[in-house]
């Protein structure tokens, strides 16, 4: 790969992960005419070779073809890779991709969560690129994703090996061809420290009660708990040196005006009884302030009952 902004005019894409949100930015990119191959579960394969791969929104309801693999080692020669694996798959992702990419493989995570981008950096040669996603999809079943809105995108360069602004701007006009607006930061520990924040005050209280975001901001009661975690998360984000501002709590709540019916990705983990990210959101809260001294009893406790959800199903009693 050289630093040519015309590196990517015709790459091969590889995407980690059939969830929603690897469905959705996927989909979009296959739908546009790129090469895409979508990297999941054996059923969501075998649905998708048959009949392709649904996405519905607002403006279209298409079966969108695209290849569909359930071995990560079809993602081999890959010009872009797109990880989209839960927070806690990081590792793992990361372990069989390093002998699957090259060197100048652009590796991009859309994922929850603060510390993904440095899992890939441990494993991977190749120029990692963290991501902001602000996007609401659920899935309807497997090979098939409804898009309820947003689906921005913030993208930046790790400090701990950046990535040429070439490459970035390449990969603002890849997406740009699926109509994918994407945004550069030079603050994206901000952008995903405020990604966090929102997603501890949303996603747990949402599992919690099963109700959309519009639901819990109207509820006095769960406005208050959901003031108290972003207050908790704000505090451990300085002590970590991320300052996310005056206005964080607005910026939360504004959340529910942008996607009311929207339920989190923990809720709908919840739903079809699948382990959830909630250690790597309220639990990454929680024991990052530990370590620095910030008290976390709000988090301390969503984390707790979500975790003790996952365990109701995961070890049903006799």
């Amino acid at each position: 790969m050289t630093d040519s902004p015309h590196v990517l005019s015709n790459p091969s894409i590889a995407v980690i992960g059939a969830g929603a949100v690897g469905c959705y930015y996927g989909g979009l990119l296959a739908r546009a005419g790129l090469p895409v191959t979508l990297i999941g579960r054996q059923a969501t394969v075998d649905l998708i070779h048959e009949r392709g791969l649904r996405v519905e929104t607002d403006a279209f309801d298409e079966s969108i073809a695209i290849r569909a693999s359930a071995s990560i080692r079809d993602a081999v020669g890959a010009d872009v890779v797109l990880v989209c694996v839960k927070s806690s798959d990081t590792e793992s992702a990361a372990h069989d991709l390093a002998s699957l990419v090259r060197s100048d493989t652009l590796v991009v995570s859309l994922q929850n969560g603060v510390s993904n981008a440095a899992a890939l950096l441990r494993h991977l040669p190749c120029p990692i690129v963290p991501a902001g996603v602000y996007v609401a999809t659920s899935l309807g079943g497997p090979g098939h994703v409804r898009h309820h809105g947003g689906g921005a995108l913030v993208i930046g360069s790790p400090t701990e090996r950046p990535v040429e602004p070439a490459h970035l701007q390449a990969l603002v006009e890849l997406f740009a061809r699926a109509q994918i607006p994407v945004t550069l930061s030079t603050e994206l520990s901000k952008v995903q420290w405020t990604k966090l924040v929102v997603n501890c005050a949303y996603n747990a209280l949402s599992a919690i009660t099963m109700n959309p975001y519009s639901t819990l901001v109207a509820s006095p009661l769960v406005h208050e708990v959901m003031r108290q975690v972003v207050a908790e998360a704000g505090a451990v984000a300085k002590g970590c040196g991320v300052d996310l501002g005056d206005d964080l709590e607005a910026r939360v709540f504004q959340v529910a005006q942008l996607m009311p019916g929207q339920r989190s990705s923990t809720a709908q983990d919840v739903a079809r009884r699948r382990p959830t990210e909630i250690d790597h959101l309220n639990g990454h809260i929680v024991r990052e302030g530990e370590r620095l001294g910030i008290p976390t009893p709000v988090n301390r406790t969503l984390h707790a009952l979500v975790r003790q959800i996952e365990a109701s199903y995961a070890n049903p009693p006799d």
